[in-house]
């Protein structure tokens, strides 16, 4: 049985809430949930649903997948780097939206390019040099 861990997925809106420089009040009248249920999810009492993660996420303007792992709707241990990445391009304070929006376009691009799979970086397997 899968621990939880609402009370880190709480822990961590509370810290995204204050980097915001949002009450608690403010940030759930922008996601279009209850003060009293958002401050139940704050405290790891209430375990929200995907689509409220989704509204809470959008209204932080930070990545919904990060907080689908962090709540245990998404595997963690396989797409955490990318996540982290896009997290903490999101969270970082001197870019603006577009400039966000932009390098995380560069970044899935990259990936894509780079073969996107699980096994991490290729051992060179009949992979030809891409200068020839």
């Amino acid at each position: 049985m899968a621990s939880l861990n609402v009370g880190n997925l709480g822990e961590y809106l509370r810290e995204q809430r204050r980097n915001a420089q949002l009450s608690l009040r403010q940030l759930a009248d922008a996601a279009g949930v209850s003060n009293p249920y958002l401050s139940q999810i704050e405290r790891g009492l209430r375990k929200p649903s995907a689509e409220v993660l989704q509204q809470v996420a959008k209204a932080l303007r930070i990545s919904a997948e990060t907080l689908y792992v962090r709540a245990g709707i998404l595997d963690a241990e396989r797409d955490r780097d990318e996540i982290e990445t896009r997290a903490v391009i999101l969270a970082d304070p001197s870019l603006d939206e577009r400039q966000k929006q932009v390098l995380l376009q560069i970044y899935e691009s990259f990936r894509k390019e780079n073969g996107n799979h699980d096994g991490g970086p290729d051992d060179g397997d009949g992979a030809e040099p891409s200068s020839k």
